[in-house]
């Protein structure tokens, strides 16, 4: 991979599937680029199109299975976990978002693509938090 590695947050995954043609497009060039996740970004995403989108089951496998073949998946593990926790205090994150800022650490990414986490925040003096759909 050329250039700093980046992890993909669960919502710019999600504008994938939107109405919005801008974002949709915007999203599909951050992960063209920019192609890790955690299996927490791909739960997260199993949940949002099952409870909020209403999507049968075969479509979500359907989607998930897509997500997997463009991008590479970072597990959970119990060192993912205690780091999360500790983001989590340290930053006064979600536990779910500093799940995914843990793994994206833990890959050794420089930064995160994220619509719902604040823009510009440098986590650990190495993983920067950009939000993908600010203009300029």
């Amino acid at each position: 991979m050329t250039g700093p590695k980046s992890f993909i947050d669960t919502n710019v995954l999600l504008y994938l599937l939107s109405a919005d043609a801008h974002k949709a497009d915007q999203a599909e060039t951050v992960i063209r680029s920019s192609s890790m996740i955690s299996v927490q970004v791909l739960n997260e995403t199993a949940n949002v199109t099952r409870r909020k989108l209403g999507l049968p089951w075969f479509e979500i496998n359907e989607i998930l299975t897509m997500i997997r073949s463009l991008c590479s998946v970072e597990p959970l593990t119990v060192e993912t976990h205690y780091k999360g926790i500790c983001i989590a205090h340290r930053y006064r994150l979600s536990v779910y978002d500093s799940m995914i800022l843990a793994a994206a650490l833990q890959a050794g990414c420089e930064r995160v693509y994220s619509e719902d986490m604040q823009d510009g925040l440098l986590i650990e003096k190495q993983l920067r938090i950009v939000n993908p759909f600010l203009s300029g």
